[in-house]
């Protein structure tokens, strides 16, 4: 998930398998309002952010006491995000972060504080599969912002570029906010987790108004709460993960949750006729070669959806849905089988459906 300008910008893994185009607008199932009810309102927000576009359906009924300023007060609480975590604005706090040469503490706002908290959190958790620190061996293997070799890297090249790499020489601390590494060449991408917070952060603020029906998108991560407009729970499709047209792959109700996909059968690079997925397992800083093509993430924190997404295509199917069995969480797996995929399930994803 790329923050600024630029759409595809180092990152674990950045190919998203949310079909937003319907699920925005035509996979809302409609009926019709009965009774004499007034019927609610539905304000539809869109702009642009994080070098993607962002959208935000909220209902309300008339009457209630929406804030006039909410589509600007959206576009201000975004713009903080971007300036405080891009990695394309050489302002910006993560930016200043990356070139600063020293080890001791560096300044920042909570909310950067907050959110590399979440990831060194994840990163524990998913036992390093989260890695914000492997920018480096991302672009060394043609998936920067850079144009690609047609060669494969050297030993000696990815000797050096792990050198640069490991989210344990990466500190956090709240109060003050600050970060700090342990190793001054160490660089942070918050691609895999920052549009997930951004999600949250909308979400909160529509429920300052008082408004608890809303669908909050942003690059394909996304958070819905409570009816559509028809009086209908929002739904959500997924996308077969295919690099040629779109398709759904199946439809998924998540009730009051984040939502997050990713894949990567859109990022890859071919090489002497081998695919390479711009999945970097951190543990080895070569391409996944397993069988995983895309999974879905259930979670109430969209941030830790968009998180998760990420660790779990690094994992792959097996070791992915043991991780996903033990920590209770609901997980869609969509695993290469032949000419097509084979659908996965965790335990609470079939629960989080009823």
């Amino acid at each position: 998930m790329t923050l600024a300008a630029e759409p595809r910008r180092r990152g674990l893994v950045r190919s998203r398998s949310l079909w937003w185009g319907w699920a925005a607008t035509a996979l809302l199932l409609l009926t019709g309002c009965q009774g004499s009810d007034p019927a609610p309102e539905l304000r539809v927000f869109t702009g642009q952010t994080m070098g993607t576009v962002y959208t935000v359906k909220a209902v309300s009924m008339p009457g209630s006491a929406v804030s006039t300023e909410l589509q600007a007060d959206i576009d201000v609480l975004l713009e903080g995000v971007n300036q405080a975590m891009s990695t394309y604005r050489e302002d910006s706090e993560l930016s200043r972060f990356n070139t600063w040469s020293g080890t001791e503490w560096f300044p920042v706002s909570q909310q950067t504080a907050t959110v590399v908290g979440e990831a060194l959190r994840l990163a524990e958790l998913t036992g390093g599969a989260l890695d914000v620190t492997v920018g480096p061996l991302v672009d060394l293997w043609g998936f920067g912002p850079g144009t690609p070799s047609g060669t494969l890297p050297s030993d000696n090249e990815l000797e050096l570029a792990a050198s640069r790499v490991g989210i344990d020489h990466l500190q956090v601390r709240t109060e003050p906010p600050a970060l700090r590494k342990t190793q001054a060449s160490l660089s942070v991408d918050l691609s895999a987790i920052a549009k997930g917070y951004a999600v949250d952060q909308v979400a909160e603020r529509l429920e300052l108004d008082g408004i608890d029906r809303y669908l909050v998108e942003v690059g394909g991560e996304l958070r819905v709460k409570g009816l559509n407009a028809e009086g209908v729970a929002w739904r959500i499709a997924v996308e077969t993960p295919t690099a040629a047209g779109r398709s759904v792959q199946r439809v998924v109700q998540p009730g009051d949750q984040g939502v997050a996909t990713s894949g990567d059968y859109r990022n890859f690079r071919e090489v002497d006729g081998k695919r390479y997925s711009h999945t970097i397992d951190p543990a080895t800083g070569r391409p996944v070669e397993h069988t995983l093509a895309s999974v879905t993430v259930l979670h109430p924190s969209a941030m830790v959806a968009d998180g998760l997404a990420t660790g779990l295509m690094v994992m792959g199917p097996e070791r992915g849905m043991a991780f996903a069995e033990t920590e209770h969480l609901p997980v869609l797996m969509l695993v290469r089988a032949g000419d097509g995929f084979q659908e996965r399930a965790s335990s609470a994803f079939e629960t989080a459906l009823r």
